[in-house]
């Protein structure tokens, strides 16, 4: 017969409940396995949970932040680091799926949990045939965006070789805030007059967040 203190365990719950009717910390101590002498699995896994600034927050740490958490080390950082990569590929649509984007809410789905949390900036184009399916997505810069950075040569190129009949640019912001700079715009300005050259068609620019986006088309600063 179970004890009862242990049916409040986070393992015995999953097994009566599923993993649905678990917490984030309850979530994460399964993860984690263990806890050190000082703290439990769950309490270590709060810590964590407090130390990244909640669940969303946890997909952009890197393993070194991560062990500045007392009592998790390389081993813990990096089943921590796994779990996550892990349930950011499933919700990840595989190029053979081949889907449809026809809105940006389409698009910011099937970018932001690969992107949007990212914690350095990352710039990409979604590649895109005549009906809008999906070709495959590229990044071409990592850091800092600026106009010197991203070079319209660079972004129509991968687009000539993939045969696209339109592009979505799209950019993370790690701070969180994904109001587009005056330099997004001017990039932006920049790329679509070079699309209208090349005869291919900048649909929309994407600013992405853990859990946002905004649309230069939606908003009316695509050009």
């Amino acid at each position: 017969m179970t004890p009862a203190g242990a049916r409040d365990r986070p393992r015995e719950r999953l097994g009566r409940l599923g993993a649905a009717a678990l917490g984030d910390g309850e979530l994460l101590a399964l993860v984690l396995g263990s806890g050190t002498r000082r703290a439990g699995a769950l309490a270590l896994a709060n810590l964590v949970l407090e130390a990244a600034g909640g669940i969303h927050g946890l997909a952009a740490c890197s393993g070194n932040e991560l062990q500045r958490v007392p009592g998790v080390g390389d081993a813990r950082a990096a089943q921590v680091l796994a779990a996550v990569e892990l349930g950011r590929r499933t919700l990840i649509r595989q190029p053979a799926d081949r889907p449809q984007l026809l809105t940006p809410r389409d698009l910011a789905m099937f970018l932001l949990p690969e992107f949007g949390a990212r914690p350095v900036e990352q710039f990409g184009v979604v590649l895109l045939d005549a009906k809008h399916r999906l070709v495959r997505t590229t990044v071409l810069t990592v850091g800092t965006l600026d106009r010197s950075v991203v070079h319209p040569r660079e972004v129509f190129r991968e687009a000539a070789a993939a045969r696209a009949a339109g592009i979505v640019l799209f950019h993370n912001h790690p701070s969180g805030d994904p109001t587009p700079s005056a330099d997004d715009l001017a990039l932006t300005r920049r790329l679509v007059a070079a699309g209208e050259l090349m005869g291919i068609d900048v649909l929309d620019h994407l600013v992405l967040t853990a859990t946002r986006f905004v649309s230069l088309r939606e908003i009316g600063r695509l050009s």
